[in-house]
């Protein structure tokens, strides 16, 4: 069964303190599937942010931390995670194997996520970083050789570039959770962004995104509440198809 376009948004706790976190768990509970605990809360907040949210919301929680170390420090920490029972947690795909296999070995019932490649990063971030010419002209095999690795280990799925799931879809199969970052909706955007490698939610959901992550344009919006619901229309429009985004306008 199909689940609610509202289910497929993460919306990111992107703040500095309790106060904004707590604003926008109240507006948005019951518009998304997910809150999506990052750094910046986290390290101000510790555990203690993971608790507001359950307590405030039923919605899934994602700790994005982001995990890069030696193998047995990120299997130490991991099991700090799965203390914490949240939904989903990142670690770097950037690492090795090895370390990928000691997150999700400890990971209890959490699930483990690699990130691919940032989406701010692109072709010349990837050729500065010393990559053969193979992956710098083409960085979505790079992509594809990460989420493998992450696989092979033991990892639920992975973070990746809306432009890269379709692809990864396909030579992966259906088995791996897709959560792609660098959304932004149709009617937000915008030249100069500093997302590299963006969709729009319709896009996404279409080609495979299990989650889609989207931050400022429900953030920034006169009435956040609002804005998830025109991103959950523009999910519901992407899974009806063609017909469903043709209508779309009439709708938001």
């Amino acid at each position: 069964m199909q689940k609610a376009a509202k289910e497929y948004i993460i919306f990111p706790l992107d703040f500095p303190s309790m106060e904004a976190a707590h604003s926008h768990i109240r507006q948005l509970d019951g518009r998304v599937g997910m809150f999506k605990i990052g750094l910046e809360l986290f390290i101000r907040q510790g555990p203690a942010v993971v608790e507001m949210v359950r307590k405030m919301s039923g919605a899934g929680i994602f700790l994005d931390l982001k995990l890069h170390d030696i193998s047995a420090t990120v299997g130490r920490a991991m099991a700090r995670v799965a203390d914490l029972g949240v939904d989903l947690v990142t670690v770097h795909g950037a690492s090795s194997q090895k370390m990928l296999g000691a997150a999700v070995k400890n990971a209890g019932k959490t699930k483990v996520l690699a990130v691919t490649l940032l989406t701010d990063n692109d072709a010349d971030t990837v050729r500065v970083q010393g990559f053969k010419d193979e992956y710098v002209n083409a960085p979505e095999k790079l992509v594809l050789l990460r989420a493998r690795m992450a696989l092979d280990a033991g990892c639920a799925g992975v973070v990746c570039s809306g432009q890269e799931t379709a692809m990864l879809k396909t030579q992966l199969g259906k088995g791996c959770l897709f959560v792609t970052p660098g959304i932004r909706p149709q009617w937000c955007l915008t030249p100069g962004d500093d997302q590299k490698r963006v969709v729009t939610p319709a896009k996404a959901v279409q080609d495979g995104s299990d989650y889609i992550v989207i931050g400022r344009p429900i953030r920034d919006a006169d009435e956040p509440a609002r804005a998830a619901e025109k991103v959950a229309l523009e999910i519901e429009a992407g899974l009806s198809g063609p017909a469903g985004q043709d209508n779309l306008t009439d709708r938001v």
